[in-house]
């Protein structure tokens, strides 16, 4: 085994290597960029190398800092996690020519899956089912046309070099061939710079099932059993589980023999996936992807193995920790990728500070020799305050849960996304929630377009418990206010003490989600509360909980608890399994706000500033258009939040700016 290894990668996933290192002894070291100084991840090993911009083609994807990194800590391996480096041919060749141990497969294996054309040539050579189609040298506009019309429509282009739903057309007719086929290619080539592409017939509800599999330098090569990825957004990954549901115990022996064939067939060694698009029992060969998975987590909840343990014995020369014989499967996984994504704006990227962060409760990695599997398990490579920005993969989390029956995962992974509270950027969770409740995944009818089917009931409006939660929004107010809790002494609650009467004030509330305003009536007279909240009065009372953000009232016959956080005059309330989120609306501060006649126009997330579009001393209508940012390869345009007149700009063009950074000064009309 190795005394040291460099972890050339980030977030989540070297906090996970880092774990494993740990477990077993060996020393790690973090590889991080000017964005990343303070990450969960550079904490998270023995050392930590800088190696440049925030940008990744700046750093993560500079090989030759990464072998300096190795060169100078005495690092003997490298693991590459995924993404980035995982599946250059030359960052491995790089490796071995320095003579540091890739924790991969050989550099011939990642050249021969790296085409898929290629790869499929390969496949058939093995015996391996493939999707019929064309994947051959001939490039020639006419030719492809040909061959999608003797196939039949609907066809599949896809880019040869191409990965993560990129260089793909759905082709429904020989008459939209010509021009899906240009726009195919002009994405293959901007993405990959090779514009090659392969037909093949397009399956009508597939579904997406992938192998895992393993194989040593002694000629040793096992499956760990399969995973279903079907549920996707974009081509991309949302939810997966381990075993695949459904599946006839031929059909999974079947289909893991054929992944180790196809394993066998590029002499491959380490970890490595064989993805399968699957009609009905029937499977078909899509790709091989020579790393490990970032769905990795459910096949280890499943069998009890430490996938990257594996990696770094098999990569130190070891056989095969166990045999094929020797591997079962135990109970069912679900993993969620917790995004910071807003999917009502299409999955479009958020970015920001995470304000506030609370996961379920659960463990970040607790597997070993004696297989002890923990019911909730969190990866995660970031903090509370940590940023997310727009450099990188905007994860926040996996969340991942087992239990004995797909049943009882799908009740643990329910009530796991409900205690998850994120405050700062947009996120997938409320979506998640929504997801795994819906009736086709809950009754296992998966294909990949499961999400587009349900559209309708995915993202229709959905009924949340605004009552109770204004209850609690106005519980944590009068707390932060000097108000006293229901039982508390009289003598301490001083702040609304009236003589010879009781007192009421009108609470201004605006739901930020929806932009809906509320107005909550409190009255306290001879000891009593009441309030009168979104078309209900009732008997109030209130307390504080044990934690410095938990509260409990009862309005009427209704008795709700949940936790509060406050930013500002924004309190986020987390409570029945929901999140919503109420603006305070401070008369006294809004008053100030206009005495000073000030606006401050603030950075939504961090980015760079492409457009100055006033000067000091504009005079402005709201809504003018003052500034545009690019930020996640978009662009964001800053408008006028009232009429006045801009007295200062405080960015250029070019600059780059933080999240929450003022731009500029708005005197209000």
């Amino acid at each position: 085994m190795f005394n040291k290894i460099l972890i050339a990668n980030r977030g989540e996933i070297a906090c996970r290597v880092a774990a494993t290192c740990r477990r077993l002894g060996v020393k790690s070291v973090a590889v991080y960029s000017d964005a990343d100084a303070n990450a969960k991840h550079v904490a998270a090993c023995d050392e930590a190398v800088h190696i440049g911009a925030a940008a990744a083609a700046q750093s993560y994807l500079r090989y030759e800092r990464i072998i300096e990194a190795a060169r100078a800590t005495g690092a003997q391996a490298i693991h590459p996690g995924y993404g980035f480096l995982s599946e250059n041919e030359d960052f491995a060749r790089a490796c071995e020519a320095a003579g540091i141990v890739f924790i991969g497969p050989p550099v011939d294996a990642i050249a021969a899956m790296g085409s898929k054309a290629a790869a499929k040539a390969l496949m058939h050579a093995a015996a391996v089912p493939l999707v019929p189609g064309y994947h051959g040298d001939d490039q020639d506009p006419g030719f492809l046309q040909r061959e999608a019309d003797a196939m039949g429509y609907p066809v599949l282009l896809k880019a040869s070099a191409g990965g993560g739903g990129k260089g793909m057309r759905v082709v429904e007719r020989s008459a939209d061939f010509a021009a899906a086929l240009a726009s195919c290619k002009r994405e293959a080539a901007s993405s990959f710079g090779n514009d090659r592409v392969l037909i093949e017939k397009y399956l009508t509800r597939p579904r997406h099932v992938e192998v895992q599999v393993f194989a040593d330098k002694h000629g040793g090569a096992v499956y760990l059993f399969d995973r279903d990825c079907s549920v996707q957004r974009r081509h991309q990954k949302v939810l997966e589980e381990a075993p695949a549901p459904g599946l006839e115990d031929e059909v999974r022996r079947a289909m893991g023999e054929a992944a180790v064939a196809a394993a066998r067939a590029v002499h491959y060694e380490g970890a490595g996936t064989v993805e399968f698009i699957m009609t009905g029992a029937d499977f078909y060969f899509m790709e091989m992807n020579t790393r490990l998975q970032v769905e990795h987590p459910v096949t280890e909840m499943v069998t009890g193995l430490d996938l990257v343990e594996w990696q770094l014995r098999v990569a130190a020369g070891e056989p095969l920790p166990l045999g094929q014989a020797q591997l079962s499967i135990t109970g069912h996984a679900l993993e969620a990728r917790i995004y910071a994504e807003n999917p009502a704006r299409g999955f479009l990227p958020s970015t920001g500070t995470l304000k506030h962060l609370r996961m379920p409760q659960g463990v970040e990695f607790r597997l070993g020799d004696a297989g002890q599997r923990a019911s909730v398990r969190i990866d995660s490579g970031v903090r509370e305050g940590d940023t997310i920005t727009p450099f990188y993969d905007p994860m926040i989390a996996k969340l991942i849960v087992h239990g004995a029956t797909r049943e009882d995962a799908l009740a643990r992974m329910k009530r796991a996304l409900e205690a998850c509270e994120v405050v700062g950027p947009h996120t997938n969770v409320e979506f998640l929630q929504r997801l795994v409740t819906c009736g086709p995944f809950a009754g296992a009818d998966l294909d990949t377009g499961l999400i587009e089917r349900n559209h309708d009931a995915l993202f229709s409006p959905q009924h949340k418990p605004v009552r109770e939660a204004l209850a609690l929004a106005c519980a944590a107010l009068l707390g932060r206010e000097g108000g006293a809790a229901h039982g508390a002494s009289p003598w301490q609650a001083l702040s609304h003490w009236r003589l010879n009467s009781g007192f009421a004030q009108s609470l201004s509330w605006r739901d930020v989600a929806s932009d809906t305003a509320f107005t909550v009536a409190h009255t306290h007279d001879g000891g009593e509360e009441t309030l009168a909240c979104a078309g209900h009065v009732g008997r109030y009372t209130w307390w504080r909980g044990e934690g410095a953000d938990e509260y409990g009232a009862t309005l009427g016959e209704t008795r709700v608890t949940g936790r509060v956080f406050i930013d500002g005059d924004v309190f986020h309330v987390f409570c029945l399994g929901t999140a919503m989120a109420f603006e305070w609306q401070n008369l006294l501060a809004h008053a100030a706000d206009a005495e000073h006649g000030e606006g401050r126009l603030t950075a939504p997330m961090p980015g760079k500033v492409i457009a100055v579009l006033v000067e000091p001393g504009a005079v402005v209508e709201k809504g003018t258009p003052l500034i545009v940012m690019e930020a996640m390869k978009m662009e964001h345009t800053i408008g006028a939040p009232a009429a006045g007149k801009v007295t200062e700009v405080l960015y250029g063009v070019g600059d780059q700016v933080a999240d929450g950074a003022q731009l500029l000064v708005l005197e209000a009309a």
